[in-house]
């Protein structure tokens, strides 16, 4: 086993792929450190628990993830059309072009502790049509930058993720102590609210796999995860966002919408009905 092997753990039947991203040793036993390829998850094995995933293994397991997510952005797009033909707003040949709408969806700003996962992000935030910067810092530096980062990219909406984990086996949820991350999404939320104490003004997601839901939420953020403590899917920030910067800033969402539009569901993902951030204009401009 090396570094950047796919692989599974035996342990826990070999139901999450990972990536190895460093080999170490503790208490005299050789661990690898894991990271989910799809799941946002941190995790650590010994070497003699895990099982190399085979090329074939690996393609079934993609065609499994692109087709979870090309149902989401199908959803998504099916969406997107009800309500332009519901607001009267889809354009035939006849319009007036002086006369027409236009759109400001919502602005993200996604601060992500991983790289290959904020790429993957930006690459589906970017096929939605979505106006977001993009920022890959690690998680434990995150809440030193979070005040510069919100006053240069002004956002309507922050993304704070990574990695996360449950790290302590004798059912102590509710100290910080035993997760991998949470305490630096509490920590930047907090100065996140600091600096934009509304929540319809700044609308907040944190969390990753297996984090301090409850915590999270507590220190001002609308959605965090997770509930159950389970692992959620590396584009369920994206499809929470893309629902809010796409509904109008004159509906409040529910949370049941909110949540349809994840792949995890409900038990990854929670938080607080939340007022939409589209806003229509009119006219269009003919400089445009």
């Amino acid at each position: 086993m090396k570094i950047g092997d796919i692989v599974t753990r035996r342990s826990y039947n070999n139901d999450i792929v990972f990536k190895i991203v460093d080999i170490l040793e503790e208490g005299g036993q050789i661990k690898a450190l894991l990271k989910g390829l799809e799941m946002r998850i941190l995790a650590d094995a010994p070497i003699d628990d895990l099982k190399q995933v085979t090329q074939q293994e690996l393609r079934e397991y993609r065609k499994v993830f692109i087709k979870k997510s090309n149902e989401c952005l199908t959803r998504i797009m099916y969406r997107r059309k009800l309500y332009m033909d519901s607001r009267g707003i889809t354009r035939s040949e006849n319009d007036d072009e002086k006369d027409g709408f236009f759109n400001r969806p919502g602005k993200v700003l996604h601060i992500d502790g991983d790289e290959e996962y904020l790429e993957v992000c930006m690459n589906t935030y970017n096929s939605l049509g979505m106006d977001v910067v993009g920022q890959h810092i690690p998680e434990h530096v995150q809440p030193k930058m979070i005040e510069k980062l919100l006053v240069k990219h002004c956002p309507d909406i922050l993304v704070l993720t990574g990695h996360d984990g449950y790290l302590n086996k004798s059912g102590e949820f509710t100290s910080l102590n035993s997760y991998r991350n949470s305490k630096y999404f509490v920590e930047s939320v907090k100065k996140a609210r600091r600096y934009e104490p509304s929540f319809d003004d700044l609308v907040i997601f944190a969390g990753a796999c297996q984090s301090f839901y409850e915590e999270i939420l507590r220190a001002g953020a609308n959605f965090a995860s997770s509930p159950h403590r389970v692992l959620i899917h590396c584009l369920d920030p994206v499809f929470i966002t893309e629902k809010i910067a796409f509904s109008p800033i004159d509906r409040v969402i529910s949370i049941q919408d909110i949540i349809d539009s994840t792949i995890t569901g409900m038990k990854g993902i929670g938080g607080f009905v939340t007022r939409g951030k589209l806003r229509e204009g009119r006219p269009n401009s003919p400089y445009e």
